[in-house]
């Protein structure tokens, strides 16, 4: 009997299945078996956001789901935050803003505001700090990447008026 398992999902708005070892990570399947490679892997425990993915309208962290509990569920990695070749305002304000620098953690960073903006348009500084603590970044400094959680708040604040 094979350990491989059949599962079916939904991610960034389009039906997958795929097959997989029972103990391989979503992180590893979005990565290795259906190519989205924009999930970055970090530290492999959960501890540095990088992996961060939404899962049926939740952040989490994807290299501590394994592929098999997402069978059913519906998926949003970086590659579904922009809007065809348009980014989101997140996305805009990260680069205007050089809330960026080495890359690996900005994914992560980026959906977990999405999730943070889906939450509370209109978060405070703090509130921000405090949805944020568990993404690392190790290169570019947290007050870049504020500032650019405030600017897309408020960008999407003046689209949506």
């Amino acid at each position: 009997m094979s350990g491989k398992r059949v599962v079916t999902l939904t991610v960034n708005g389009d039906r997958v299945e795929f097959l997989c070892e029972a103990r391989q990570t979503l992180l590893e399947v979005l990565r290795n078996n259906l190519d989205l490679t924009g999930t970055k892997e970090g530290c492999s425990n959960g501890n540095c956001g990088a992996c961060t993915v939404i899962m049926d309208g939740r952040p989490v962290v994807s290299c501590l789901v394994l592929a098999v509990e997402a069978e059913g569920s519906e998926l949003r990695t970086i590659e579904g935050v922009a809007r065809g070749s348009h980014l989101d305002e997140v996305q805009s304000a990260f680069l205007e803003g050089a809330a960026l620098q080495c890359g690996i953690c900005t994914p992560g960073f980026i959906v977990q505001t999405e999730a943070l903006l889906e939450e509370n348009p209109n978060p405070t500084e703090d509130d921000i700090r405090f949805y944020l603590a568990g993404n690392l970044c190790r290169c570019t400094g947290y007050d870049k990447i504020v500032r650019a959680v405030q600017a897309a708040a408020e960008a999407r604040q003046v689209a949506a008026n």
